[in-house]
């Protein structure tokens, strides 16, 4: 893991400021699909997360202009996104860096949370079955986006590479994080 003593990247104001006039259904419903096609591939990740299966997330990016709220649904997922506030059993917020690194491994996120960068609050036992589940299941959201994309899975991936050089944002699960 990183160690988590430097700043996390921001969210680039511009295309953070691009996100307010995007309508939020089709991305809701496309970021839906996503979550369906990784829970068709990490089924256990999802029974990890016990009697808290039907519990509602509010992940609150606090560098971009929208929140969302991840619903387990028992292995169909579905994600609302909203420009206002979310209700939901328990909130996590923090800049999208530290949202995305805790996914893939590259943030510890008590050292986000004891540092402040990372806010918990509602069910914290819902929030600590959801990172034990993600951090078994091992997520690369890029692996994920390449295998869906088909034909232009080796193009995708290749822009998400990109992207994450230029920001420093953590968008796929490296290996060369876990040595010790």
């Amino acid at each position: 893991m990183h160690d988590h003593a430097v700043e996390l990247p921001r969210f680039p104001r511009l295309p953070a400021l691009a996100l307010k006039g995007l309508p939020l259904a089709p991305l809701s419903l496309t970021l839906s699909a996503f979550a369906r096609r990784m829970a068709s591939r990490h089924p256990s990740m999802f029974r990890r997360l016990g009697e808290h299966a039907k519990a509602r997330f509010v992940l609150d990016p606090t560098d971009l202009p929208i929140s969302m709220a991840l619903e387990p649904a028992e292995g169909r997922p579905r994600l609302e996104l909203s420009r206002g506030p979310l209700d939901g059993d328990a909130r996590i917020a923090g800049p999208l860096a530290a949202l995305l690194g805790m996914v893939h491994g590259a943030y510890d996120g008590d050292a986000l949370f004891f540092s402040r960068d990372l806010v918990i609050e509602g069910d914290t036992a819902a929030v600590l079955a959801l990172r034990n589940a993600m951090d078994n299941a091992e997520l690369d959201l890029a692996a994920e986006a390449e295998a869906i994309s088909g034909p232009l899975g080796a193009r995708v991936r290749r822009l998400i590479d990109f992207a994450e050089r230029r920001t420093g944002v953590a968008l796929s699960r490296q290996e060369d994080l876990y040595e010790w």
